[in-house]
């Protein structure tokens, strides 16, 4: 008997009775799966076939940066600068837990092809990171007030899948948490490779506004139509 995959907890929100898309959606360093459920609604995502919102709730782990104190993380932080020393074991620890949803939702009958992975901050790093390495096509890619990280062996580990892959890349002008000087160097690096990306840059701290909650709606429109 095989064992059976480690799924993660998470709040499940469909836009209709029959998912035929569905958008997996990893929230920040500190939060949980609750977080962006409320944006639901408002993507006005009608006239597009059923979407599943899949929201994980990443491990209670300590984190460095934050004086050890315990948390829901995708991987430990261990400077302010964020990518001088990473994380490198809880970034591909966490990278199989999400291939693990993706592969639940294969399961539950939605094709690669149909599932955008998203993710704000720490969960947009993972996006970055699981959904271009995937072995398959994916729809699309959210990444939101985040970057791309263990960059250095990106290029070799990239899948060939995704390498046309759109991304939807967002960022605040006045982030204080992950400065907007690291997520341009993340778009650098992607489009050297030839990777599709679509930037965006709002009058904003570390956080989520409007105008960009309707230009992920305009992206998702595209991607899962």
């Amino acid at each position: 008997m095989t064992d059976q995959p480690t799924l993660l907890d998470c709040v499940e929100i469909a836009t209709g009775p029959d998912p035929a898309r569905a958008v997996i959606w990893l929230h920040g360093l500190g939060a949980d799966g609750h977080d962006f459920a409320p944006l639901v609604p408002e993507l006005k995502l009608d006239g597009l076939p059923d979407v599943r919102f899949v929201f994980p709730h990443a491990e209670i782990q300590p984190v460095t940066i934050n004086g050890g104190m315990a948390m829901r993380s995708w991987y430990d932080i261990l400077g302010a600068d964020l990518v001088r020393r990473e994380d490198e074991a809880g970034i591909r620890a966490s990278q199989r837990h999400v291939e693990n949803l993706i592969a639940r939702e294969n399961a539950r009958g939605i094709a690669d092809e149909h599932i955008v992975l998203a993710g704000f901050s720490q969960g947009c790093a993972m996006t970055l990171h699981t959904g271009l390495r995937h072995p398959r096509r994916l729809a699309g890619l959210v990444a939101l007030s985040g970057y791309l990280p263990l960059s250095d062996g990106f290029a070799a580990e990239r899948h060939p899948a995704n390498a046309g892959t759109p991304v939807f890349m967002a960022h605040g002008s006045a982030d204080p948490v992950v400065p907007l000087a690291r997520a341009e160097a993340s778009r650098a690096a992607l489009q050297a490779l030839g990777q599709p990306v679509e930037w965006h840059v709002y009058p904003m701290p570390h956080s989520v506004c409007l105008p960009e909650v309707d230009d992920i709606s305009a992206f998702l429109r595209k991607t899962l139509a």
